[in-house]
């Protein structure tokens, strides 16, 4: 019988800590970074990272994302070197958000692979990082890959439409998050700390990597990768 306690979540508090360092976050969300890392000991270093029946259960359901994570593990290089490919796994937490006014969910992109990327107009890195994921979407997006840019303003909410269009922005849907809870979730979760962050997710609706601070997504090192991830 293997009695080695379950692996902790993706981030400890001292690689949030590291990874705040690259990111972007509102002054009101600077104090949530120690508030994030007291629940991750609270929760995981007191009672050793959760059972281990809820680990067997995520293996079930992140089967295929489990399968082609190591296939993607030597693709992160170059460009999207930062891109932590995922050991093991996991679902991703249930987030709400709106496509162009409407409501949608993370999980009606089941069956297809996404890029999940969460961006603020006062962000300057996605700014920056913002025409590469259009271009991405240009490229490889469709019924089997889809880039999903959630804007999390939660005021002047005219600005998030008026900075797309100033980044030339021509692929990309709108989506966006006004209450923010989808950026609190993640947070809450250890799975976010600012600002641009992006998160390859399987089409079996599991995180199989995750990306902290902006990349050149439409490079070749990120087009190689979303081949690979969306291949059967």
């Amino acid at each position: 019988m293997n009695d080695e306690p379950d692996s902790p979540p993706t981030a400890s508090p001292a690689q949030m800590r590291a990874i705040a360092r690259r990111l972007v976050l509102p002054p009101v969300l600077l104090a949530a970074v120690g508030v994030a890392a007291a629940l991750w000991f609270v929760l995981y270093g007191m009672n050793g990272g959760g059972s281990k029946e809820a680990a067997l259960a995520d293996a079930g359901e992140c089967a295929a994302s489990a399968a082609i994570a190591p296939k993607l593990a030597g693709l992160a290089t170059g460009d999207i070197a930062a891109l932590a490919i995922e050991a093991q796994p996991k679902p991703m937490p249930a987030l709400n958000f709106s496509q162009d006014g409407k409501p949608v969910d993370l999980a009606s992109f089941k069956g297809r692979t996404v890029l999940l990327n969460l961006w603020a107009t006062w962000c300057v890195p996605c700014r920056e990082e913002m025409p590469a994921l259009d271009r991405l979407q240009g490229a490889k997006g469709g019924e089997g890959f889809s880039v999903v840019a959630v804007n999390i303003d939660t005021a002047r909410l005219e600005r998030p439409k008026t900075f797309l269009q100033e980044t030339g922005v021509k692929n990309l849907t709108f989506y966006a998050d006004s209450s923010a809870k989808a950026f609190q979730t993640l947070q809450q979760s250890g799975k976010l700390v600012g600002l641009p962050t992006s998160f390859l997710i399987g089409r079996d609706g599991c995180e199989i990597g995750v990306l902290a601070g902006p990349a050149k997504w439409d490079g070749a090192d990120a087009l190689a990768l979303v081949k690979a991830a969306t291949q059967d």
